[in-house]
């Protein structure tokens, strides 16, 4: 069980540690996206007006572009060895990268909370249980495999990629039989504002998987090849996300209030009823623990960079690791506990408020790592204050503070709408102000070497211990 057990968190992954195939990322992806999730998130395009062909067309925009930027920061991984927050301390210095990353922990909290409570409705009907009972046991469930680390979660992966696609293979064809595809498809009417608002579900959809996304290829080989980590974490989360947003619009658009009322139970009558139907349900609980065990993941790390940075702390202890899992699971029970009763009416404007908030991160990370550094780090000094990369970096945090401003004139949520929503017809464009802007921004910021630290980060430094254990700071070189 120790051999099974991660015992790596916040530090860099050895070389010697390194395995595993950049397929893998196409199998794990493909799985955490096979999942209920996902099929409402799609319907959410038709529940809000939207026609079946224009959902459709901009769905696959929103994944492949959102999917494209997510998959940049998936590439990072072979190369640094490093999580992906922990990177973004060469951007924000190691104290002000909490910024982001307070966010950051409230996204995992969230969707571990919005998987819960889809989760919870299948796992009380496996367990015959109630809604609140079914929850609580699929977030113990989830801590435990969270805990187990690394391997597992490729493991559980690619067992849910081959069950799923086949699950929902047979739940598509089932649906195809009871519907009219051509009256469906007859109807189409565009509409600019509902066409935006499916490229911004599927877009938030793919970039929240950003902050996180190379905590899963980190331990592949140095050699790996980027191109191969990004198409094989591409394809499989554009794959799978689309395949079940796709469900998700067919769904919606036939079957009315019965998807509406319960979206779990409409999904699982489609595969019959008896033991066919305890296997959907089955099938619904695998999906969502892939996805809500990576949230999970994704969450205690997060959680550790932020407090390691003034604590100075750069390892963890399994205990300390069971700990922080503990926090994320406790806390996003008690959220999906106190929500179960309205999820569809409030999990649209969550997607929409995420992405306010790491679009600017994206677009600052990727502009930094593939335009400034060009992947080259000073690792040791992203554990130090008073190294190169300082405690906080006033010119990327007022970058990110920038873009978040920026987007409020063209932000569409149920509790906000900016002053130039209307003029664009209802059409909410704020992701792409927040993408773009602060990618300017900071590009020429770094450019003209305005930040306050006044270091370049491609100076040479590569300390003679750090190098015997690791290998040179300065990756890829």
């Amino acid at each position: 069980m120790a051999a099974v057990v991660e015992k790596h968190s916040i530090d860099v992954v050895p070389d010697s540690e390194r395995h595993g195939r950049a397929f893998n990322q196409f199998t794990l992806w493909l799985g955490a996206n096979l999942q209920i999730t996902a099929v409402v998130t799609g319907a959410l395009a038709v529940v809000f007006g939207g026609d079946v062909v224009w959902s459709l067309t901009g769905l696959v925009l929103g994944n492949l572009l959102g999917g494209a930027v997510m998959a940049l920061h998936s590439a990072q991984g072979p190369k640094l060895g490093l999580p992906q927050m922990i990177q973004s301390r060469a951007q924000f210095g190691v104290k002000g990268a909490a910024v982001p990353l307070l966010l950051v922990i409230l996204m995992y909290v969230g969707f571990f909370a919005s998987g819960s409570v889809l989760a919870g409705q299948a796992t009380a009907e496996l367990t015959h249980t109630d809604d609140t009972t079914g929850i609580v046991v699929f977030a113990l469930v989830t801590a435990v495999v969270a805990a187990v680390g690394y391997r597992v979660i490729h493991v559980l992966g690619r067992v849910a990629s081959i069950v799923c696609a086949l699950a929902f293979l047979y739940l598509g064809a089932r649906l195809v039989d009871r519907v009219d595809l051509g009256e469906l498809l007859g109807d189409a009417h565009f509409s600019l504002p509902m066409f935006l608002l499916a490229v911004s579900l599927s877009a938030s959809w793919q970039l929240a998987f950003g902050p996180y996304v190379a905590d899963y290829s980190r331990y592949l080989p140095r050699t790996t090849s980027a191109k191969a980590t990004f198409w094989w974490t591409l394809s499989g989360s554009a794959l799978g996300s689309q395949w079940s947003m796709t469900f998700g619009v067919l769904v919606a658009a036939s079957s009315g209030e019965a998807f509406l009322d319960n979206q779990v139970g409409y999904v699982v009558s489609l595969g019959g009823a008896g033991l066919a139907a305890s296997f959907f349900y089955f099938v619904i609980a695998l999906g969502k623990l892939t996805i809500n065990v990576l949230n999970t993941y994704g969450g205690f790390m997060s959680m550790v960079t932020g407090v390691s940075g003034f604590r100075g702390q750069r390892v963890l202890s399994r205990r300390g690791r069971a700990l922080y899992i503990a926090v994320i699971m406790v806390a996003g029970t008690a959220v999906a506990l106190a929500g179960k009763d309205s999820f569809l009416s409030s999990f649209k404007d969550f997607l929409l408020f995420l992405l306010t908030f790491f679009t600017p991160w994206s677009a600052i990370n990727l502009v930094d790592y593939y335009l400034i550094s060009r992947g080259r780090y000073d690792i040791p000094a992203l554990a130090d204050p008073a190294g190169r990369y300082g405690a906080w970096r006033r010119d990327a945090l007022t970058v990110y503070g920038i873009g978040l401003v920026v987007q409020l004139p063209f932000l569409a949520t149920h509790f906000y709408t900016g002053p130039l929503v209307a003029p664009l017809g209802g059409a909410d464009v704020s992701w792409i102000v927040g993408l773009v802007v602060p990618a300017a921004l900071y590009w020429l910021l770094a450019r003209r070497g305005t930040g306050e630290r006044g270091v370049n980060p491609n100076a040479p430094r590569d300390p003679a211990p750090y190098r015997e254990r690791y290998g040179s700071p300065r990756t890829g070189t």
